[in-house]
């Protein structure tokens, strides 16, 4: 009875439900165990299983609303300013490094010349020496007098010439319009200053420079203009004797030079550090001539054209 009833057992009838703990057949064990079943229906044993193929995929456009641009570039400075920027740098730097080589000859240096023009102080008493004498024995002043006038003497005139072309460029293009100072400027300068000691976060509206940029570029044009003036009057005193007297005078036309090129100076370093940290942008655009702009900005060349 007993393997008659183990003959009998075969696959359980489709559509019985499983028994609890039964393993769950493979589709290939279904086949092979399946039951008997009509000839028509009969699988032979090599014959292969069709399964039915699934329908292709279709691309289905998604519609989208066309991108605008958020940023845009924007000539900010053209190429003559650019150059000349660029030229400005090193003959400034020629100029004033020469010319502490001049002016150690008329320090209190070893010689003890009286006129010691790089001091504050009363009458003897100093107050305050701006150039000790480790400054020159780092910069190797001592005795070269003769190579500083060389130096800048020859200098002088490229100086001179790319301050003028540069006057010149910006008059004829109409590039004065961004550097000169408007009835704006005073505020917008100080309301900049305060942004930058972090005492407030209002940063006014501007195109190519805001107000403080105005004073400190046109300052440096009337201070170059200045230089010029005072070193005439101290390289011709007496054939340019007119000019150092307008000037309050031979000693007065050099205190007048050296504070302007303490000036120069203090410029430089307030320059570079904003430049600094304004970032890459800005100090692309003054090698591209190209600024990556906001689209909400103000275009340049868009005021340019409206210059007529």
């Amino acid at each position: 009875m007993m393997e008659e009833h183990e003959n009998k057992s075969g696959p359980m009838p489709e559509g019985q439900p499983q028994a609890e703990g039964e393993k769950p057949l493979t589709h290939a064990e279904a086949i092979t165990t399946a039951p008997s079943e009509p000839a028509t229906a009969k699988l032979a044993e090599n014959d292969p299983v069709e399964l039915n193929p699934a329908p292709p995929l279709a691309l289905v456009e998604i519609p989208t609303e066309p991108i605008s641009p958020r940023i845009r570039l924007d000539k900010k400075h053209p190429l003559a300013i650019r150059w000349m920027h660029w030229i400005n740098f090193p003959v400034l730097f020629t100029m004033i490094w020469s010319g502490l080589l001049i002016y150690w000859n008329d320090s209190d240096n070893a010689y003890k010349h009286p006129h010691a023009v790089y001091r504050i102080g009363v009458g003897p008493f100093t107050i305050i020496r701006f150039f000790p004498p480790w400054f020159w024995k780092a910069m190797n002043a001592p005795y070269h007098v003769t190579q500083g006038l060389g130096y800048h003497f020859f200098f002088m005139w490229l100086f001179a010439i790319n301050g003028i072309l540069y006057v010149l460029f910006t008059i004829f293009s109409g590039e004065w319009r961004f550097v000169v100072p408007d009835r704006k400027s005073l505020i917008e300068a100080i309301q900049v200053t305060l942004k930058d000691l972090h005492l407030t976060k209002y940063l006014p509206p501007q195109t190519k420079y805001n107000g403080a940029q105005k004073i400190a570029y046109t300052s440096v044009i009337l201070m170059g203009a200045g230089s010029l003036i005072t070193g005439l009057a101290i390289y011709k005193p007496t054939q340019a004797h007119w000019v150092t007297t307008l000037l309050g005078g031979y000693e007065m036309a050099r205190w007048e030079h050296f504070l302007l090129t303490m000036g120069f100076c203090g410029f430089f370093l307030i320059h570079v550090t904003q430049v600094v940290l304004a970032g890459w942008n800005n100090f692309r655009s003054m090698v591209s001539g190209l600024e990556v702009q906001s689209v909400q900005e103000p275009s340049l060349e868009a005021e340019r054209k409206s210059w007529g």
